[in-house]
């Protein structure tokens, strides 16, 4: 991968009008010119949606929806750009036309900087068709780990990298990162990824997330680059193996004894965050809504709670925040094109503030007690939101941009 200098690459002094800055006013001369980086595997996501169930062997099944969209570690990318983080991304990119959709979804329409990414040639893209129904899913996927310079392909990627995180690739790790505020790890038990060190070992804040052991060690000490960490944001059934704990708040105490922030998603519970640092704890509960198709929720997830550290908010708004963002993002398709934007939060925010429950009503006075978690909104949304509920376009491959 060729390495490039931060100012030759430097991002634009201001962002499109229409993306809101979180860390406008924390931003100063010589700052690092990338707010997170990336590394990690791009996959072109298909996705079925309105599956009234899991397809049965032997027949056809009719989905109602279908979309395509840069999925893997595109998701958590997208995610941060649509929240007005400077985002660099180091990948791979197969140079068939599905690797030519996702670079320039990924460059020219989210803004994502890519010059310490690669186009292989003779390499084709990793590709993830996932079936979403009864809101879960099923994903089947298929790749090769992309070949290092002048190298071969080798093995068969792992489910790490579809859909499910930043994942890994070994070919697009950088030797030198990039300066910048944050970077997002998928860390890999009973492995050391070296880049992370160096990165913390710049002033880089390491937020690190974890896959299913497939060893089912489940040893803590198998994740040894959380001593680099300074978040670890792994979801209740991860938290409670690692710490062999049979709750997830407890697990998130117990981790907060190696890593200064733990923060345990409870899936529709909301999820618990404890500050080691501090002892400080919050709790926020999830967002009820209908899920259309819930790739990449954690992904955007990690992306909102990451927003929300970097921009020095409250823990609890943070945790607030990331919820939100992630049960916006299942009302959509796709993994990273489901990712909500500022203004999103704004429609949703006004939306529920207008909300007008019947006098006396005990369930609207709930909802309304319940929406004040959120008043933090009104410091930062956009003063003209797009109307509610948003029209989107169906993500595909198949059309041309006017």
């Amino acid at each position: 991968m060729t390495t490039h200098d931060d100012e030759q690459f430097a991002p634009p002094a201001a962002l499109p009008a229409a993306l809101l800055d979180p860390l406008a006013a924390l931003r100063r001369p010589g700052d690092p010119p990338w707010d997170v980086h990336l590394t990690g595997t791009v996959f072109l996501d298909i996705i079925f949606t309105g599956l009234d169930s899991a397809p049965v062997r032997g027949t056809e099944s009719w989905a109602r929806g279908m979309g395509s969209s840069p999925g893997g570690v595109a998701n958590m990318a997208t995610a941060l750009a649509r929240l007005g983080l400077r985002t660099s991304l180091a990948a791979a990119f197969g140079d068939d036309m599905y690797g030519d959709y996702c670079r320039d979804a990924l460059e020219r329409g989210e803004g994502i900087d890519l010059s310490r990414s690669r186009t292989v040639p003779g390499w084709h893209s990793p590709v993830t068709v996932s079936m979403a129904y009864e809101g879960e899913r099923t994903m089947v996927s298929h790749g090769h780990e992309a070949p290092p310079h002048g190298g071969a392909p080798h093995g068969a990627l792992t489910a790490a990298g579809s859909g499910q995180g930043p994942g890994r690739d070994p070919a697009a790790e950088p030797a030198a990162p990039p300066r910048a505020r944050a970077a997002i790890a998928a860390l890999v038990p009973g492995s050391r990824e070296g880049w992370i060190a160096r990165a913390a070992a710049g002033g880089c804040r390491i937020f690190a997330d974890v896959g299913w052991d497939d060893s089912g060690r489940w040893d803590p000490a198998d994740l040894a680059d959380l001593e680099h960490c300074e978040a670890f944001l792994p979801n209740a059934t991860e938290a409670m193996r690692y710490t062999r704990t049979d709750c997830p708040r407890a697990a998130a105490h117990a981790l907060a004894e190696r890593v200064p922030l733990a923060v345990v998603t409870l899936g529709a519970e909301g999820a618990y965050a404890v500050d080691g640092r501090t002892g400080e704890t919050a709790e926020v509960p999830a967002i009820a809504v209908e899920a259309l198709d819930p790739t990449g929720a954690g992904d955007v997830f990690v992306a909102g709670f990451v927003t929300g550290t970097l921009a020095d908010w409250p823990l609890a708004d943070r945790l607030a925040f990331a919820g939100l963002t992630a049960a916006l993002s299942v009302q959509e398709f796709g993994g990273s094109l489901s990712a909500p934007g500022w203004a999103e939060v704004a429609a949703w925010w006004q939306h529920m503030k207008s909300y007008a429950g019947t006098p006396g009503d005990a369930a609207a006075a709930q909802d309304r007690a319940a929406l004040h978690r959120y008043d933090f909104l009104d410091r930062m949304v956009p003063a003209a939101p797009r109307p509610w509920p948003l029209a989107r376009a169906v993500p595909t491959i198949g059309f041309r941009r006017p």
